[in-house]
């Protein structure tokens, strides 16, 4: 089998020039290169996006370069009052290795460079990022089984934008990128260019500064393996060795030890309130997501929540509708809204035995009188309909499509004038719930 590297390819201008300077180095080395694409489904443009990624890879493909493409698409969407920018962003790199792995690649090239390092210093600092959040993004890091490899991170933006003219490269653009209810747009838009107006050396100097604190980090890390190895036994942490500790060094084992028995970083307002109200002798419980820590003895100790997950509850798959109003089906996550119309609405006889079904692939919707009826995946496309506000039941009667989430009625099954009618809107969870208050 051929080595083979992998390229996360969005299709925006930096991905693509990324595949591209990839692919021509390949072509004469005798690799393989994979050109892995994450469909999240939160743009109404992703399905073109797509398109046009596995186009151009055929396309160079069939000049015999050696790139293969292939897509994962993602399920669900951010829950509630959840960042989209850091839920797209890990159910991104969960993609990215889920793929790599199925097609035996141990190492992943990103496109970031310079100026998103620079970005992403100033960013967490304004959060108040400690050093590790200023770090930023590593040139090179092993997660997983994967190894995560920025071969760009200290090129400069303008020489990418050089190279996608020189080779004439089509990319496209995310119309989410100057959406700058964003941070990293704010940033991108607003003040990015009045700080390098006024700082030339803006970008060099935050990503400098990114690699400095890179360097803190490690001496941090290696520091707290350090304490770590003597205050750390089989039956938690020794808060009296610990206490005996100087409080930065002591904040920063306390941290180290958080994530190691958690496996995840613990939040600053965690770690402030043990370094208060932690003792060596004293008893205490503080709740962790997934579990609790308690304090017994002079010993700190995680204790995970074994207890199982409640289980989802069944789908339903029946339906009668009589009257108006809104029907709960927590099965589906959601619930169902009946309202009466004069016109444009299905006849209430439609309703009395419905079905409920997920997509399958192959449904056809006619969205208007005297319109053809065409699959699901094109009516959603032309109406710009995200990913997320496709979800839902599909409701038939007597096995014809009645209504689907995001595009309303098929225009098959509205009545005539005279006739009691009803119109359908499906309302996710999340909504219905902003709805109720």
């Amino acid at each position: 089998m051929k080595p083979r590297v992998a390229v996360a390819y969005s299709g925006g201008r930096d991905s693509t020039a990324l595949l591209h300077a990839t692919v021509k180095a390949a072509a004469a080395q005798g690799v393989e290169v994979l050109a892995l694409h994450v469909h999240h489904g939160l743009s109404p443009h992703a399905d073109i996006w797509l398109e046009r990624c596995e186009r151009q890879c055929a396309t160079w493909a069939r000049r015999g370069l050696p790139v293969r493409f292939a897509v994962h698409r993602v399920e669900g969407k951010p829950a509630k009052g959840e960042s989209v920018e850091a839920w797209a962003r890990q159910a991104r790199y969960r993609a990215l290795r889920a793929m790599a792995l199925e097609e035996g690649a141990s190492l992943v090239l990103l496109g970031h460079h310079r100026r998103d390092q620079a970005e992403t210093f100033l960013l967490q600092a304004l959060r108040g990022a400690g050093v590790a959040g200023l770090a930023g993004m590593p040139g090179a890091i092993e997660r997983d089984g994967i190894t995560w490899m920025r071969p760009w991170l200290k090129v400069p933006r303008e020489d990418i934008e050089a190279y996608a003219r020189r080779h004439r490269l089509v990319h496209v653009d995310d119309d989410s990128n100057t959406d700058t209810r964003f941070a990293r747009n704010r940033l991108r838009h607003d003040v990015w260019p009045v700080l390098s107006q006024a700082f030339s050396q803006a970008e060099s100097a935050l990503a400098d500064a990114a690699s400095w604190a890179q360097e803190a980090s490690a001496c941090l890390g290696e520091l707290a393996d350090i304490d770590l190895a003597t205050l750390v036994g089989a039956k938690g942490l020794d808060l009296r060795a610990w206490q005996a500790l100087s409080p930065p060094r002591r904040s920063n084992a306390l941290r180290a030890w958080l994530r190691a028995t958690t496996g995840h970083s613990a939040p600053s307002s965690l770690v402030s309130r043990l370094m208060h109200e932690l003792s060596a002798s004293g008893p205490g419980r503080w709740p962790v997501p997934g579990g609790m820590l308690h304090a017994y003895r002079g010993r700190l100790r995680h204790e995970v929540d074994s207890r199982p997950a409640p289980a989802p509850p069944e789908r339903e798959s029946m339906l009668t509708i009589r009257r108006a109003g809104t029907l709960v089906l927590p099965g589906w996550g959601g619930r169902l809204q009946v309202e009466r119309v004069k016109q444009g609405g299905v006849p209430l006889a439609w309703l009395a035995h419905l079905e409920l079904r997920p997509r399958t692939g192959g449904e056809r919707f006619q969205a208007g009188i005297g319109r053809p009826p065409r699959s699901l995946k094109k009516q959603f496309q032309t109406a710009a309909v995200p990913a997320w506000a496709r979800e839902g039941p599909l409701v038939y009667s007597g096995g014809q499509l009645v209504f689907v989430p995001g595009l309303g009625l098929d225009a098959r099954v509205i009545g005539l004038p005279g006739q009691a009618q009803v119109t359908l809107r499906w309302l996710a969870a999340d909504k219905a719930a902003d709805r109720a208050g």
